[in-house]
C-alpha cells in the first residue's frame, strides 16, 4: 500500500530546538514570524494523491458487436428516433429523488471544500463595545466606546490543512461523478420501463388477434355442431379455448397498465396525458447499436461510478496525510488593532491600540495515543477505499463482458426463433385450412395455435431482451460520460439548485 508518511523532521526540516533558537535570536516579532514560516515552508507532508494501480485485462474476452451504424453514446437515446423516449428520460431526471440527492451532495461537498480551504487563510474578526457607568466615588460618571479588529492565522507548517482541503476537493469531484451516474441510472430505468410498455403493446395486439381467431373458431364449431358435423364436446373445447384467449388478453392489458403506472411514478406526468401521448406515438424499432472498440483500460476511465471511487481513494489518501501532520508542531500568529474613546468628567480621550502577537507554538507531547489512533483509522480507511476501487473496476469489466455475452447469445437465439415463428405460422395456416375442410380436428388446431402463439411471444421477448442488453451495455460503458466534464462548472444544468430544492 502506498504510504503518505510525512517527509518531515529528518534531514531536510529543521529541528524544534533550532527553530526556537531562530525565534529567540531575532526577538522582533514580525521578522521572527516571517523567518519561521519561510524556514518551514518545505516541510509539507502532502502532495498529489497517489494513483491506485490497476491491472485490467488487455482485451475483451466476449465477442464485440460491430454491426449497425456508429452512434455517439452520449446522444444514443436521441439516435433511436423516438422523441417520446427522450422526453420521458428528461422528465424523470428532473424529478428523480436519486438525482436530487446527488445534486444535494454536490452542494454539501462544495461547501465542505470551502470550509476546508478557509483553514489555510487568516481569520479576521471585528468587535465593538460600549459602556457607561460609575465605578468609584472618586471618579465621575463616564462613557467608553471601543472597536477593533482581531486577526489570527495558523501557519500550515506540515501540510495538514492543505491535505484536508485536498480531501474535500476530491470528494467534491467525486460527488459530481455521482450526479452523472445517477442520471445515467435513471435514464436506463426509464428506457427499460418504456420499452417494457412498447413490448407489452405488441404482445397485447398479438394475444388480441389470437383471441379473435379463437372466437371465430368457436363460431364455426358451433355451426358445425348444430349441423351435426361436430360433436358437442368439440363445442365445449372451442368455448374453453375462446375463454382462455379472453383471459390472456385481460392479463396482458393489466401488465401494460402496470407499466404505465411505473412510468407515471418515474416522470410525475399525469396518467391521462401520458396515455394520450403514448397512444399517439410509435415506439422505437431495432435499437441503433454502437461498436465497443475501447479497451478495458479505456473503459475504466469513462465510468462515473469508478471515477467517484477513484476520488474517494484520493480523499482517503489526503486524510491520511492530514492525520499524520497532527504529530508535528503547530504555529499560530495573531494580532489586533483597535480604537478606544473615553468620555467622563468633562474630558474626552481617544486612544489607538495595536498588538502583534502572541506567537503560539505548540508541540504534541502526550495525548494518550489519540493521534496515533487517528492515523491508524485514516490508514484503514485508505486501504478500504483502495479495495472498493479495485472491486468496482472488476465489476465494471464484468458488467461489460456480461452485456457482450448476452448480446451475442440473443443474436443467435433471435435468428433461430425467427425461423421457428415463420414455420409455426405456416403450419398454423395449413392446419386452419385443413380444419375448415374437415381434415383436422379442433384439438390439432388449438395445439398448433398454442405453439404458434408461444413462439411469437418468445420472439418478442427475445427482441425486448436484446434491447435491454444494449441498455445494459450503454450503462456499463459509462453512458457516454466524459470525466473531463467534472472540471467544468458548466457540465451541470442550471436547474441543479432546483434539484436541491426539491
Amino acid at each position: 500500500m502506498l504510504s503518505l508518511a510525512p517527509r518531515a523532521a529528518r534531514g531536510r526540516c529543521p529541528t524544534l530546538s533550532s527553530l526556537l533558537a531562530v525565534y529567540l535570536a531575532r526577538w522582533r516579532l514580525a521578522l521572527s514570524a516571517s523567518t519561521f514560516g519561510l524556514v518551514l515552508a518545505g516541510c509539507a507532508t502532502t502532495g498529489q494523491p497517489p494513483v491506485t494501480p490497476l491491472d485490467p485485462q488487455l482485451n475483451w474476452q466476449a465477442p464485440l458487436p460491430h454491426q449497425g451504424e456508429v452512434a455517439d453514446l452520449s446522444a444514443w437515446w436521441a439516435a433511436q428516433g423516438d422523441p417520446m423516449l427522450v422526453e420521458l428520460i428528461e422528465a424523470a431526471q428532473a424529478v428523480s429523488p436519486t438525482v436530487a440527492s446527488a445534486a444535494s451532495r454536490i452542494a454539501q461537498s462544495r461547501a465542505a471544500r470551502e470550509v476546508a480551504g478557509a483553514s489555510l487563510l487568516p481569520r479576521v474578526d471585528a468587535s465593538a463595545s460600549a459602556a457607561r457607568g460609575k465605578t468609584s466615588p472618586l471618579f465621575p460618571q463616564n462613557t467608553s466606546v471601543q472597536g477593533g479588529l482581531q486577526a489570527s492565522w495558523e501557519v500550515d507548517l506540515f501540510g495538514g490543512n492543505a491535505a484536508a482541503r485536498d480531501a474535500a476537493q476530491a470528494r467534491y469531484e467525486g460527488s459530481r461523478g455521482q450526479w452523472h451516474d445517477a442520471r445515467i441510472s435513471v435514464a436506463a430505468e426509464v428506457a427499460n420501463q418504456y420499452l417494457n410498455f412498447r413490448n407489452c403493446e405488441r404482445q397485447l395486439k398479438m394475444v388480441q388477434t389470437d383471441a379473435e381467431s379463437r372466437v371465430e373458431s368457436l363460431r364455426l364449431t358451433q355451426l358445425l355442431a348444430v349441423s351435426g358435423f361436430q360433436p358437442s364436446a368439440t363445442g365445449d373445447l372451442a368455448r374453453a379455448s375462446a375463454a382462455e384467449g379472453r383471459a390472456r388478453v385481460a392479463l396482458q392489458r393489466a401488465q401494460c397498465d402496470l407499466t404505465i403506472k411505473a412510468l407515471v411514478a418515474l416522470t410525475e406526468w399525469a396518467e391521462p396525458d401520458l396515455r394520450a401521448r403514448l397512444s399517439a406515438t410509435v415506439g422505437p424499432g431495432e435499437f441503433t447499436p454502437f461498436p465497443l472498440t475501447a479497451l478495458p483500460a479505456s473503459l475504466l476511465a469513462q465510468r462515473p461510478d469508478l471515477f467517484t471511487a477513484e476520488r474517494e481513494v484520493a480523499a482517503a489518501s489526503a486524510d491520511l496525510g492530514s492525520a499524520q501532520a497532527q504529530r508535528y508542531p503547530r504555529l499560530t500568529l495573531s494580532g489586533s488593532v483597535g480604537r478606544l474613546r473615553f468620555a467622563g468628567g468633562g474630558l474626552t480621550e481617544t486612544i489607538t491600540t495595536w498588538q502583534i502577537g502572541p506567537v503560539a507554538f505548540s508541540v504534541p507531547l502526550f495525548d494518550g495515543g489519540r493521534i496515533s489512533a487517528n492515523i491508524e483509522v485514516a490508514r484503514a480507511r485508505y486501504a478500504e477505499a483502495v479495495s472498493l476501487y479495485r472491486a468496482r473496476a472488476r465489476l465494471a469489466v464484468r458488467e461489460v463482458e456480461e452485456a457482450l455475452v448476452t448480446l451475442d447469445s440473443l443474436e443467435v437465439r433471435e435468428s433461430n426463433w425467427t425461423i421457428a415463428v415463420e414455420g409455426q405460422r405456416s403450419f398454423l395456416a395449413a392446419t386452419r385450412e385443413r380444419y375448415r375442410g374437415g381434415l383436422a380436428s379442433l384439438f390439432e388446431l388449438e395445439e398448433t395455435r398454442r405453439n404458434t402463439l408461444a413462439a411469437e411471444l418468445s420472439l418478442l421477448s427475445l427482441q425486448r431482451e436484446r434491447q435491454g442488453a444494449w441498455i445494459a451495455l450503454y450503462r456499463a460503458a459509462g453512458g457516454g460520460w466524459d470525466r473531463s466534464e467534472v472540471g467544468h462548472i458548466s457540465d451541470l444544468p442550471a436547474t441543479e439548485t432546483d434539484y436541491v430544492a426539491r
